[in-house]
């Protein structure tokens, strides 16, 4: 990602959110995700959610994508 990423989701586990950048991948949106939990050794810090990011120029797309959840 050349720019700052931007914020498509909000989820409540690290688990949802690696399942949400694996369907935006397989629709080539290149996403991360990012959780404040320690690196999953304290999933209670996940309280707050966990972000999943992509480009700016493919946030439309993405939000489409997951929107037809």
């Amino acid at each position: 990602m050349d720019s700052a990423p931007v914020t498509v989701a909000v989820v409540g586990s690290r688990i949802e959110a690696e399942l949400a950048v694996g369907l935006l991948r397989s629709h080539g949106v290149l996403a991360t995700f990012v959780a404040d939990d320690a690196g999953g050794l304290q999933p209670q810090l996940q309280q707050d959610g966990v972000r999943v990011l992509v480009a700016p120029a493919d946030e439309e797309e993405a939000r489409r994508i997951l929107a037809d959840l």
